[in-house]
């Protein structure tokens, strides 16, 4: 083979594999204190083995405080809809532990407004997959976790998950 053509082959090689790219992040997983979480809907699949969910039902949100035993509470997408029932905004503004929201179209507005539901708040497009809100003595915070590249699979939602407990883990930081 001439010089020339391995080369080329070689040039064209190194052109053509960096456009490649994979939709698989590499990320870091939580490895901080144990977590738990309360959940109303299904547990997520994620790769820490020291975060532990809990189901609990509606009923049981308006007793959630920060002695409840929870870490954060997170509320699935399937469920959301109930979530920004107006009753519970109370709960959201004054548990004292974030809570977050999977798949929120609405970021959290529908759930701490007290006089609309879920569907009479517009949809803003702003690429998150998980909304998290925390009020505290007259004070929020809200935080929104997006997917990588806005790919929806199963490595890019692990690490969504992941970076959501480095924020409850740091949320209870603070508060010690």
């Amino acid at each position: 083979m001439n010089k020339s053509v391995v080369f080329l082959f070689l040039l064209a090689v190194s052109v053509v594999l960096p456009g490649c790219t994979s939709d698989v992040v590499d990320t870091p997983i939580y490895e901080g204190k144990p977590i738990t979480v309360g959940i109303i809907g299904d547990s997520p699949v994620v790769r820490e083995k020291n975060v532990s969910f809990e189901e609990i039902p509606f009923s049981q949100l308006e007793e959630v405080d920060s002695s409840s035993g929870y870490d954060a509470i997170f509320i699935t997408k399937e469920n959301l809809s109930e979530a920004a029932d107006p009753v519970y905004a109370k709960t959201y503004k004054n548990a004292g532990v974030p809570f977050f929201f999977i798949e929120s179209k609405k970021s959290y507005l529908p759930f701490i407004n007290e006089e609309k539901g879920y569907d009479e708040i517009p949809d803003i497009q702003n690429g998150t997959y998980v909304t998290g809100y925390l009020q505290k003595d007259k004070q929020f915070q809200y935080w929104g976790y997006g997917l990588s590249n806005d790919k929806l699979n199963i490595s890019n939602i692990e690490d969504v998950y992941s970076r959501v407990f480095e924020t409850i883990d740091q949320v209870e930081t603070e508060k010690n």
